[in-house]
């Protein structure tokens, strides 16, 4: 019923991803430049302290004093720029299996998520696009049958109307007979609207189960990464706060991550839904229309039928 709109998806939703990710890697390069300047500034105060006191003493005691200062600032100038920050999303993948398992899934979860949500968005425009040329073409049509031939192929209000055809053509048959036709037309456009609601709803089922899931993932992670910090600070028996908070912060990196998947998710599920419904009003009061005029058609054959037998 729908054209195929997923290769672009899923080159849109691979392109996020991989975007976030890039970002969340460079995160820890970027903090370090602060950390690199903010080294740097006290050189210069430093310098201007040992500078007043030089000028005020003999020339010789000056000279010798300015020059460990000097040695002092250049030592502290090449270490602050080879300072390279121990923790953030590198290490968390580097911190072993678990972690990796944990982001690896959530990454699936993430990529899925995007995709779903790019191609049922491009699946109920599609429909919006298409309740506006079957209001402005069907209709026009002179009967049901040269009214389906203006829809596009693949169109869900195609199929509706070609289902009703259908049934209301091929009512025939030892058990179909004890089944009126109105009720036979009745459920046969039913089930073609009941197709095309499931169609629609391929995929919300995933989001839902992201939503719910995803926050526990990185909750895991975290939790798993917090013991392993634990233990090592156990083990070396060193429970200072540089010890405590890298591995820790490093942690609770996979809640913001589970988080991060988590939420686009439920937004994405609800907008969804709520334009799905939408949706289907179109295609609920084309299916109504479609099943009156079959109904009123066959009555009205029905009755010239009978006239001609009387008249006979």
């Amino acid at each position: 019923m729908f054209k195929n709109t997923r290769l672009s998806a899923v080159l849109a939703a691979v392109l996020f991803s991989v975007t976030a990710a890039s970002a969340l890697v460079s995160a820890p390069a970027m903090a370090d430049a602060p950390a690199a300047a903010a080294a740097d500034a006290p050189a210069a105060p430093a310098a201007e302290a040992a500078a007043a006191p030089a000028a005020d003493a003999a020339a010789a005691p000056a000279a010798d004093a300015a020059a460990p200062a000097a040695d002092a600032g250049g030592h502290g100038g090449a270490g602050a720029e080879e300072v390279e920050n121990p923790f953030g999303p590198k290490a968390v993948w580097n911190s072993g299996p678990v972690a990796k398992g944990s982001i690896i899934i959530m990454s699936i979860m993430s990529i899925g998520t995007w995709y779903i949500i790019i191609t049922k968005f491009l699946d109920q425009m599609k429909i919006m696009r298409q309740a506006k040329e079957t209001s402005a073409k069907f209709w026009k049509a002179s009967s049901i049958a040269a009214g389906t031939t203006t829809l596009a192929e693949g169109s869900p209000f195609r199929f509706i109307a070609e289902s009703g055809t259908k049934a209301s053509a091929h009512h025939d048959g030892a058990l179909l007979e004890q089944i009126d036709l109105s009720t036979w037309v009745t459920m046969s456009i039913q089930r073609a609207v009941d197709k095309v609601q499931s169609r629609l709803q391929d995929g919300l089922s995933f989001l839902a189960t992201v939503g719910s899931t995803a926050p526990f993932i990185g909750l895991f992670g975290t939790v798993w990464g917090i013991y392993g910090a634990l233990t090592n600070i156990g083990m070396t028996g060193n429970a200072s706060i540089d010890k405590v908070a890298g591995p820790v912060g490093e942690a609770l990196i996979m809640t913001a991550a589970g988080l991060a998947v988590a939420v686009p998710a439920v937004l994405g599920y609800n907008w969804l839904v709520r334009r799905n419904k939408s949706a289907m009003e179109e295609v609920r009061t084309f299916a109504a229309d479609v099943h009156s005029v079959l109904i009123s058609g066959a009555m009205s054959t029905a009755e010239s039928v009978g006239r001609a037998k009387k008249v006979g």
